[in-house]
C-alpha cells in the first residue's frame, strides 16, 4: 500500500516535498515512481528511482527543479519539487513495481501499485 502526502497550494516559485509512504518489508526491492495527471491531461511521468537509489531519471519538464530521493529504512519516496510553475499543477501520484528494468522506469503501465495521488495546485 502506498500513502502519498505532502500536498497543497503554492506561488510560483515556491517549493513543495511530497512523500510516499510503502507498508510491507520488501520497499528496497521495488523501482518508485512519481507521475501526475493535470484536468483534463494525460497522465505523464515526473520522475523515478532505482532500488538502491543510485539511479533516477527525469521528465525533461522537471529536470533542474525537481529531486526525487528515497530512504529505505522509512520505507519512504520523495518528490522535492522546487521552482514550481502554474503548470505543475496536478495531482501527484506514486507508483511501485518489482519488476521494472531501467529501460522501463518511465513507463507508467510498467507499475503495479499506485497511491491514491495528492493535489499540487501552483498559483500565478
Amino acid at each position: 500500500q502506498l500513502q502519498a502526502s505532502g500536498g497543497g497550494l503554492v506561488q510560483a516559485g515556491g517549493s513543495l516535498r511530497l512523500s510516499c509512504a510503502a507498508s510491507g518489508r520488501t520497499f528496497s526491492r521495488y523501482v518508485m515512481g512519481w507521475f501526475r495527471q493535470a484536468p483534463e491531461k494525460e497522465r505523464e511521468f515526473v520522475a523515478a528511482i532505482f532500488r538502491s537509489g543510485g539511479t533516477t531519471r527525469y521528465a525533461d519538464s522537471v529536470k533542474g527543479r525537481f529531486t526525487i530521493s528515497r530512504d529505505n529504512a522509512k520505507n519512504t519516496v520523495y518528490l522535492q519539487m522546487n521552482s514550481l510553475k502554474p503548470e505543475d499543477t496536478a495531482v501527484y501520484y506514486c507508483a511501485a513495481d518489482a519488476s521494472i528494468i531501467m529501460s522501463t522506469m518511465a513507463v507508467g503501465n510498467e507499475y503495479s501499485y499506485w497511491g491514491q495521488g495528492t493535489l499540487v495546485t501552483v498559483s500565478s
